[in-house]
This record gives structure tokens, C-alpha cells and sequence, in this order.
């Protein structure tokens, strides 16, 4: 877990105590358990335990699928703080299909101390699906955060993650002020690891705005479709052509041992990014389940 077991480059920060509250405190190790099942009736939430900062209101059903059930985590604070440590795990059983989101962006808050950090562990039973899709996470100045996600496959189950950056509050001029985030994203199957993806931006190091970096664009988004069982030459293809034809600069590639396709897409705005990516997520799901993606309505 990253809370017990921080990358290298968050062990200086580790150290430092936290005035506030300390690691470790009440309101400080958020807790998230969602599982999702399928029932006569389509998929059922069947257990869910939230501790703060986390909140669960129940299910909606207005997914196009009609066998889909539907997740919004929503969150009582202001945002991530310093020493925060949260632990997210959501679990699909078999033929079953979720969706998951947060109920709006994540918020990074500045930081003079230690750092905060989260673990999501996504698991998808054989024929089942998951979409966890939150909205973007916004880096305050001087905050520091990592993030890690595992996504593990059973047999023909399929999965969309995606996941979108903006460096700072851009309304107020605000932009890579932040001091370290650290995302990394690993997909395994019934053999083993299908794939690891990793993100390492430290502004005061090194300038993201360099070219081979994020160049002339601000927020940074990744939309990950696997499907380990199906032609990803020919659904890279597809992502890629639906993609590029959007506002965002953005590109679709095949995934390593058959795991899927990545799409990546860079803007100036979060919903240029998020429509571009909301565009693939559409596409694959009319590939994967023959419906529509949802709109963003969060009611």
C-alpha cells in the first residue's frame, strides 16, 4: 500500500510530521471498499465501507447499459491534505458491470510538510466490466502527491481507467507550482503483469513545459482500455482515428502483451481533455458492450 511503503522519492517527506493532524489519525487514512455483483436483476452494489474523507450515497441507474450500476464517490472535505493516506478497492465479480466516478475534482491542497498519497486496487471478475473514470485531480501549489493504481483482469474481463492532471488552479494563474506528483498505473491478467505506466513531474527540476514533455500545453489526461482478449491493432486504430479529430492533442497506442490501447490527450483546459478522452471511452464502450458511454450527469 503506498501509504505503508512510499516511492523513494517521497521517503524525505515521509519524516516530517504533520502539525495538524498526524498520519495515520482520525479523518486521515480514508478508507473506500466497493463490490459489485450480478444478480437477477443486472449488477448490485452488495458491500461498500467508507471512512472520511470519503462518502457513499448509494447507486444510480441511469447507465445506458441496463445491467450497469452506477457510483459517484463523493467527499465531505475540501480536498486532499498534507499526510492524507487514502486506500481505495473496488471489486467487479463476474459478468457484472460498474462505473464508477467521483462526484467532482479532486483538489490537492498546498503543503508544508509531508505529502499525501493514494492507493486504488481495481479487480474485474471473468466477463465482467469496470469503468472507473473520476474527474480531474488539480495540483495546488506546493503539494505533494502520489498515486498508484492496479487493475487486475480476470478471463475475458475488460476495464476503462482514465485519469486527468491540471497543474494548479489555471482561473488564477496558477500553473505547475506544485513540488512532486508521482502517478503510476499497473494492469495484470490470469499470467501475470500486462503493463506499467508511470508519471514523475517535479516542476522545480525539471520544466514540464519543455518540448517531449508537455511543450506548449497545460493539462494532461490518460484514458487506459483493456481488453486483453481483443484485436488491439485494430481498437488502437480505431481510438486513435476518433482522437485526434477532437480539440485536445491527443493519440491512441497499443498496449504491451495484448493488454489494450492507452490514449493520452494534452490541452490548455480539463474539459478539452476530458471530452477528447470522453470520446474514446464512448467508442470502446460501443465496442465492449454495444451502448453508449454515460454523459457527465452526477445526479
Amino acid at each position: 500500500m503506498a501509504a505503508d511503503a512510499p516511492h523513494p522519492a517521497f521517503e524525505g517527506y515521509a519524516t516530517e510530521a504533520v502539525p495538524q493532524a498526524a498520519v495515520g489519525s482520525p479523518g486521515k487514512d480514508g478508507v473506500l471498499e466497493l463490490t459489485f455483483e450480478r444478480t437477477a436483476d443486472g449488477t448490485a452494489l452488495v458491500h461498500d465501507y467508507a471512512t472520511v474523507p470519503f462518502h457513499i450515497s448509494g447507486t444510480l441507474a441511469h447507465d445506458p447499459h441496463p445491467s450497469a450500476d452506477t457510483v459517484f464517490i463523493q467527499s465531505p472535505t475540501g480536498g486532499i491534505a498534507q499526510g492524507d493516506r487514502h486506500d481505495v478497492s473496488i471489486a467487479v465479480g463476474d459478468e457484472a458491470i460498474a462505473h464508477v466516478s467521483t462526484q467532482s475534482s479532486t483538489k490537492v491542497q498546498t503543503m508544508t510538510c509531508n505529502y499525501a498519497a493514494a492507493d486504488t486496487t481495481l479487480s474485474v471478475g471473468a466477463g465482467g466490466h469496470l469503468e472507473y473514470v473520476p474527474e480531474p485531480t488539480i495540483l495546488h501549489a506546493d503539494s505533494r502527491y502520489f498515486q498508484e493504481l492496479t487493475v487486475d483482469l480476470a478471463p475475458g474481463a475488460t476495464a476503462v481507467v482514465s485519469d486527468v492532471v491540471v497543474p494548479g488552479r489555471l482561473a488564477r494563474g496558477e500553473r505547475f507550482e506544485f513540488e512532486r506528483y508521482i502517478s503510476r498505473v499497473r494492469g495484470t491478467g490470469p499470467d501475470g503483469l500486462l503493463f506499467e505506466d508511470a508519471t514523475h513531474l517535479t516542476p522545480a527540476d525539471s520544466d514540464p513545459t519543455a518540448p517531449g514533455v508537455l511543450g506548449e500545453f497545460t493539462v494532461y489526461g490518460t484514458t487506459f482500455v483493456l481488453a486483453p482478449d481483443r484485436d488491439e491493432t485494430e481498437l488502437s486504430d480505431a481510438l486513435h482515428a476518433v482522437v485526434t479529430d477532437g480539440e485536445a492533442r491527443a493519440g491512441a497506442t497499443a498496449l504491451p502483451n495484448g493488454a489494450g490501447v492507452a490514449v493520452r490527450a494534452l490541452g490548455d483546459r480539463a474539459e478539452t481533455v476530458q471530452a477528447t478522452l470522453h470520446g474514446a471511452w464512448d467508442h470502446a464502450r460501443q465496442e465492449l458492450l454495444d451502448v453508449p458511454a454515460p454523459s457527465g450527469r452526477k445526479y
